[in-house]
């Protein structure tokens, strides 16, 4: 469902329905007299639709995580905001950015539109931004030949579709100016080479059974999720075009299985 479309049809409806009144109708009833039905309802609908419209367009709008690719970070069913300026100004609907603020940095929580399926909206950490080379070897994460520092932090287990937990090795991981949590699976392979997608700019990319190595191209970011070995990512379906940035996560302001996660910060 494209929830931005839908709340632009009812704003132009209903704001054209007030307009219309304004303009060609109220002059024709009696001062102290409402007018039918279809026009109030839309009046009094209208003012309520714009600061909603707005609130999501240009400031903050609110997601629900899905999956578990972003474990430990975000867990199925926290509800998120977004903050919609931190990377630019962008046109409702057509998402075309008209003013730039900040641009996308390594180690922060993007969500954007699945480049795949601009309908989708998914939600990954930055690891390469325009020109950085990516190396994952091992389940080693470097950038730009530095290795990306990691230290143990214990294990993790969770349940999986509610039928089986998985346990895990927790890391702390720093990138740029975020430290942050991962999981890695040792039972699962490095890499299935067969579920890597013929994505755009795939030349940019080399695999092997071991990882591989990609250069980011120009006005493109490549992102992968917490959960290492459970995400569908940049290193399977690709990079992620400037175009389909949504916005920055900054909070979980909801979740209604632990409500000690309201307000938690997104680092």
């Amino acid at each position: 469902m494209n929830f931005p479309l839908i709340m632009l049809v009812l704003l132009v409806i209903t704001g054209g329905i007030s307009l219309f009144d304004r303009l060609a109708l109220r002059h024709k009833r009696p001062p102290e007299a409402q007018g039918p039905w279809w026009v109030e309802y839309p009046k009094s609908f209208f003012p309520v639709i714009l600061v909603v419209f707005c609130l999501r367009s240009f400031l903050v709008e609110p997601f629900k995580i899905p999956s578990g690719s972003m474990i430990p970070t975000l867990l199925v069913g926290d509800f998120i905001l977004v903050n919609k300026y931190t990377y630019g100004i962008r046109l409702p609907v057509a998402n075309v950015k008209i003013m730039d603020v900040q641009e996308p940095r390594r180690g922060e929580v993007m969500v954007f539109r699945y480049p795949e399926n601009p309908s989708m909206d998914y939600i990954k950490r930055i690891i390469g931004v325009p020109g950085d080379t990516i190396t994952y070897q091992n389940k080693r994460l470097t950038v730009n030949n530095v290795p990306v520092k990691t230290q143990p932090d214990g294990e993790y287990a969770y349940v999986e579709s509610g039928l089986s937990y998985i346990y895990s090795d927790r890391f702390t991981e720093t990138l740029g100016e975020h430290t942050y949590n991962i999981l890695i699976n040792r039972n699962v392979p490095d890499m299935h080479l067969p579920s890597v997608h013929p994505f755009p700019l795939r030349d940019h990319c080399a695999y092997n059974d071991d990882g591989f190595t990609c250069t980011v191209p120009a006005g493109n970011y490549f992102t992968m999720g917490d959960n290492r070995d459970s995400s569908s990512d940049s290193r399977y379906w690709g990079f992620v075009p400037e175009r389909n940035i949504v916005g920055k996560a900054f909070m979980i302001w909801w979740n209604f299985g632990d409500l000690k996660r309201i307000g938690l910060s997104i680092d």
